[in-house]
């Protein structure tokens, strides 16, 4: 699975924005805490607003809110707002996919790649990104044999 830069934008700005204790963030200051281009942030941040996600705030104290409980946020809801399904073949969602009966095996794959994507992705909040306490199954998985070594 590859990660683009968008999610990951997104998913640091909705962090960014949770940990704020002092009212409405601007885009400005997001993109200088996590070196975000200002203008690709604030196309991030539309993303995240029409998925309602986010909220802006007008005025001189304004800026950018959360607009729903960041425990109800999980990365794989930010992941759809910002880039669509988890996984598509050539834009296809995996079920819909159709091939010809000999590799027909692939479209099972992908669906089971799509399952093992939700078991983690649907079950770690923007709230547990900002505790820093993911929830045991997932980090469970960051010490298993090799998973950090690249292949």
């Amino acid at each position: 699975m590859r990660i683009s830069a968008k999610v990951d934008y997104a998913l640091r700005a909705l962090i960014q924005i949770a940990r704020a204790q002092t009212g409405p963030v601007s885009a400005e200051d997001v993109a200088l805490a996590q070196g975000i281009p200002r203008n690709f942030l604030q196309a991030v941040l539309s993303d995240l607003r029409r998925a309602g996600f986010v909220a802006s705030r007008r005025g001189q104290a304004g800026g950018w809110v959360l607009d729903r409980d960041p425990a109800s946020i999980s990365i794989a809801d930010v992941i759809r707002a910002t880039d669509g399904p988890l996984v598509s073949v050539h834009g296809t969602r995996a079920e819909d996919v159709c091939y010809e009966p000999s590799v027909a095996i692939l479209q099972w794959v992908w669906i089971a790649v799509r399952s093992s994507l939700r078991e983690v992705l649907e079950n770690v909040t923007i709230a547990q990104l900002v505790s820093g306490q993911l929830p045991p199954d997932v980090a469970a998985r960051t010490s298993e044999s090799g998973v950090w070594e690249s292949r």
